[in-house]
């Protein structure tokens, strides 16, 4: 008697499994990466999404094109979809997202991948210049929450989760602690430096409850968290010329003879969820 063949369900739907069996929400990406395990999971929320939608993206492609019915028969199609995307003239940026997304869910290293161009600040457009979203959004009627952002520079989850007792006091200074919709799980304190009566007074007012109802969509959270970052880049800053070569920072390509101050980039950074002083120079310090 002929074995049955396994039911895997739709292309979405295989999607969405492969991707689920790879969530650790609230694990330390940091220790993982001691083993070696980064590869094989997903710390966010917003990343997981973010690789749902453009998997989902591919296989309808390979669908319509190939009649493919699962995630093994896409897969020798990979290389030809990233080619085809980037002859749609997708930016290096989204190329290298979909790329990873790719990569995540079929576990495949970067060395049996099409290589796309190298990333270049010109590229990413994400808060660069007026959206239409942004129309959508009235920063007066939000006062509170851009205050707020411009003086935190929280993550989008991160903000959804606050609560007002994450507000702690550790040797006499005020802090807010990040435990829970952080990159990564990763928990961080960050010290009140900008509006320190504000946010005290207003994170107190709400006890338990969260510091906000609701995120609105339009607000452009990655633009506060770019101010932020640039001002407490700028509240930490050395005068460059007279700080050591091996504590300068020298930006490349189209940022090139920008030099900034490494100890100054790495608090912001470190602040802000990162630890790397080349991330906050490409995508946050601004002027």
């Amino acid at each position: 008697m002929a074995r049955k063949r396994e039911k895997k369900g739709s292309l979405l739907h295989q999607v969405k499994i492969e991707l689920d069996s790879k969530l650790a929400i609230g694990e330390s990406k940091f220790w993982d990466k001691q083993i070696g395990v980064t590869n094989e999971k997903i710390y966010s929320w917003e990343t997981y999404r973010t690789y749902l939608k453009h998997n989902i993206y591919f296989v309808n492609w390979a669908k319509d094109n190939f009649n493919c019915k699962s995630l093994e028969e896409c897969k020798p199609y990979i290389n030809d979809w990233l080619k085809h995307r980037e002859k749609q003239g997708l930016s290096n940026y989204t190329l290298k997202v979909e790329s990873a997304a790719l990569r995540k869910i079929f576990d495949i290293s970067s060395d049996e991948i099409y290589k796309t161009q190298a990333r270049e600040r010109k590229d990413i457009q994400r808060s660069r210049g007026e959206k239409i979203r942004d129309k959508h959004f009235s920063e007066s009627n939000h006062q509170e929450l851009v205050k707020f952002c411009r003086a935190t520079g929280l993550r989008r989850a991160e903000l959804k989760e606050l609560k007002g007792t994450d507000l702690k006091i550790i040797n006499g200074e005020p802090f807010i602690c990040i435990s829970r919709g952080s990159k990564g799980g990763r928990v961080r304190n960050i010290p009140l430096i900008f509006e320190k009566a504000f946010i005290i007074d207003f994170m107190q007012s709400k006890g338990e409850s969260k510091i906000f109802d609701k995120i609105p969509n339009g607000a452009d959270i990655h633009n506060y968290r770019a101010e932020y970052c640039t001002n407490v880049y700028k509240y930490y800053a050395r005068d460059i010329s007279q700080l050591p070569k091996s504590e300068k920072y020298h930006c490349r390509k189209d940022l090139k003879g920008i030099c900034y101050d490494k100890k100054a980039m790495l608090l912001a950074s470190q602040y802000l969820g990162h630890n790397r002083i080349d991330v906050i120079a490409g995508h946050y310090i601004r002027g």
